[in-house]
């Protein structure tokens, strides 16, 4: 592989720590946890799929500014672009404790596609802790002279027992956040009606961290006696862009011309993922990309389901139905499979669901299509045993709905 200085695309990263904090390792589980339970970071070493076109997307969803049809095309950009995953380290914001990844990928030329086999490894599922709770901020726990008021059931499965001997029940706590620093509080359990209250020291932490109604807020107990505090900021516009962030534009054009590069030279380029700014996932395995889009049957009207996190970050599967399978954008990136399932959802929340999901995203159901497909998929291949006919895949849209691939090799 030709190798060359690395690229930096996406959001321009946060500002370098100093040296003695870039020695630290953030805690993996607090990480995980504050990312949230469908985040899934592809392994080291391993073929990954990236999608220039998912990227683009974090960038319109962090900037509150959709893509401008003046950005130039890159035509020789593939919309999936194969690669090797050389390095994948996990950060957070120090201004704002929003965790995000950089990874560091090197696109695969057709020869080093033939040579690779496909990794066994799916990607690192985030380990979401046993004994935790996660809480949307009420108005009353961000007042600067209130408390944070704990749900009874988070209290006594996450917080060390208090003793109730003493009137009133109280103790002191001592939480660890993503950076490392120490927040004491006071937890007490009184009122009209008695509830679990932390009061001395949570104003002072509100503060620091710029929390405000319908952010949220992360406690951990964990395998080492441990308290972890993590927090995630509730989305907002973003109506004014700081003078040192670049704009979204040359935002959307550096992280394309980039990649482009990347793809013609071969050479090492890093991102960076944010996962509660992104919609979705825009680096999975590659093994997930081959099993979701020539090893599934869809076609228009087949039943699927597909998982969600909940504000109380667990998860939620939802039911829904195939309507349609062509191209997101069909001018900027034909023959893309980011999005190309347009579906329905059942239930009444269907306005909070995505119009558009990926192959890789959803469950299809092992029963009938309501719309038997006239042309259902055909792979020539059971399995692969090396990568270089992806290169030459020439796939078609039919006009009922299903994926029909023709491979040439």
């Amino acid at each position: 592989m030709s190798s060359s200085s690395a690229a930096s695309i996406g959001q321009p990263p946060p500002p370098a720590p100093p040296p003695e904090e870039e020695k630290k390792c953030l805690n993996s589980e607090l990480w995980h946890a504050c990312a949230g339970p469908l985040v899934c970071l592809p392994t080291v070493g391993t073929r990954v799929v990236y999608f220039p076109q998912g990227h683009s997307e974090q960038v319109a969803a962090s900037t509150n500014k959709e893509v401008d049809g003046h950005i130039p095309n890159y035509p020789n950009l593939p919309p999936q672009l194969i690669c090797q995953l050389h390095d994948v380290t996990m950060h957070a914001d120090v201004e704002t404790d929003e965790v995000y990844a950089q990874m560091t990928l090197q696109p695969l030329n057709p020869q080093e596609q033939n040579d690779a086999y496909l990794p066994a490894e799916m990607g690192i599922m985030s380990k979401q802790p046993t004994n935790y709770f996660c809480k949307t901020l009420t108005a009353s726990d961000t007042s600067t002279h209130g408390g944070f008021s704990v749900p009874r059931r988070a209290a006594e499965r996450v917080f060390p027992p208090l003793d109730f001997t003493q009137q009133p029940p109280a103790q002191e706590l001592i939480a660890r956040d993503i950076h490392d620093v120490e927040w004491k509080f006071r937890h007490i359990f009184r009122g009209q009606p008695k509830r679990h209250l932390l009061t001395t020291g949570w104003s002072v932490f509100v503060s620091a961290k710029r929390l405000v109604a319908g952010d949220s807020v992360l406690f951990i107990w964990n395998e080492k006696n441990q308290l972890l505090l993590g927090i995630r900021h509730a989305t907002r516009p973003q109506t004014v862009m700081p003078s040192s962030v670049l704009s979204s534009d040359s935002m959307h054009i550096g992280l394309l011309a980039a990649a482009a590069h990347a793809a013609a030279t071969n050479s090492r380029f890093t991102i960076f993922y944010n996962p509660r700014a992104s919609p979705t996932e825009f680096v999975i395995p590659l093994s997930k990309y081959i099993k979701a889009v020539f090893h599934t049957r869809i076609s228009v009207g087949m039943r699927f389901r597909m998982l969600f996190e909940t504000e109380e970050s667990s998860v939620r599967r939802y039911m829904g139905t195939i309507t349609e399978v062509s191209d997101a954008d069909p001018v900027r990136w034909p023959s893309s499979y980011w999005r190309s399932v347009k579906v329905g959802w059942d239930e009444s929340t269907a306005g909070e669901r995505p119009p558009r999901v990926s192959l890789w995203e959803i469950e299809p159901l092992t029963t009938f299509p309501m719309y038997p497909s006239l042309f259902p998929l055909r792979v020539k291949h059971p399995w692969y045993s090396g990568l270089a006919c992806l290169y030459h895949v020439e796939s078609k849209i039919s006009v009922v709905g299903a994926i029909s691939l023709h491979y040439c090799c």
